[in-house]
C-alpha cells in the first residue's frame, strides 16, 4: 500500500513537476517542518537523512541520483542512510544493511543487494538467504551472520526504529535535514527536485549558525 500510494504520488510529480521545479522552496509544500525536532548524530554539523527500504522500486531508482549528490557534499555536511522499520521483509532487509554497514562493506556491496531485489528477482527474504548471496560479494557468511545477529546491531535496529517514530515517516525514500525538515520524492516534484530541496535546507541551516 505505501508503495501504491508513492507511486501515485510520483506519476503526480511527473505531471507536475515542472511547475513544482519553478515553486518557491517553502514549507508545507515541498517539505513539512517537523513539530518535535530530532536531535542529529553528530553537533556541529548538518545532517542529511535519508530513510530507505532494498526493497522500494523507488529508493532503487533513486540511488543513481542521490550517490553522486553525497559523493559531492561539503565537510560540514553528514549524511546518514537508515534503513524503514515497518516489520516484515522490511526489518530482515534493514537488519542486514546495519549488519553491513557495521562490517564497513564498500557501496557496492549495497549495489549488489538493490540489484539482487530490482534486477535479478531475488527476495534475500531471510538472513541465510541474504548471507548465501552475499558469498558472491566476498563477504564471509559466518562473519556476516554472526554480525547480523549481535548485540550492536540489535541496538542499532531499535535505534532506527526510534527514529523512525520520530520523523513521522509513513513510506520511502524520504529525507530528513537537520532533524528538522521532511520531504520526498512526491512532495518535491521529483528525484533531482528532492536534492534541491535538500541543498535549500541545508544553505538555510548553514546560514542560521
Amino acid at each position: 500500500m505505501r508503495n501504491l500510494i508513492l507511486s501515485a504520488a510520483l506519476a503526480t510529480a511527473s505531471l507536475f513537476g515542472m511547475v513544482a521545479q519553478a515553486e518557491p522552496i517553502e514549507a508545507g509544500k515541498q517539505y513539512v517542518e517537523l513539530t518535535s525536532p530530532v536531535p542529529v548524530s553528530k553537533p556541529g554539523q548538518i545532517e542529511v537523512v535519508e530513510l530507505f527500504w532494498y526493497g522500494c522500486p523507488h529508493c532503487y531508482q533513486f540511488e543513481s541520483t542521490i550517490n553522486p549528490w553525497v559523493e559531492q557534499l561539503p565537510d560540514d555536511v553528514n549524511f546518514v542512510r537508515i534503513p524503514a522499520l515497518f516489520g516484515g521483509v522490511w526489518n530482515v532487509h534493514g537488519q542486514a544493511f546495519i549488519t553491513l554497514e557495521s562490517m564497513k562493506v564498500e557501496q557496492k556491496v549495497h549495489d549488489a543487494v538493490f540489484d539482487a531485489i530490482h534486477k535479478q528477482g531475488k527476495k534475500l527474504a531471510s538472513p541465510e538467504e541474504i548471507a548465501e548471496f552475499l558469498v558472491g560479494q566476498g563477504i564471509d557468511k559466518d562473519a556476516f551472520l554472526k554480525t547480523y545477529n549481535s548485540f550492536g546491531v540489535k541496538g542499532q535496529m531499535e535505534k532506527a526504529k526510534k527514529l523512525g517514530m520520530a520523523y513521522q515517516i509513513s513510506g520511502v525514500p524520504v529525507m530528513i535535514v537537520n532533524g528538522k525538515y521532511r520531504f520526498d520524492i512526491g512532495s518535491s516534484g521529483g528525484p533531482q527536485q528532492a536534492l534541491q530541496v535538500a541543498d535549500h535546507l541545508i544553505d538555510r541551516e548553514r546560514a542560521a549558525q
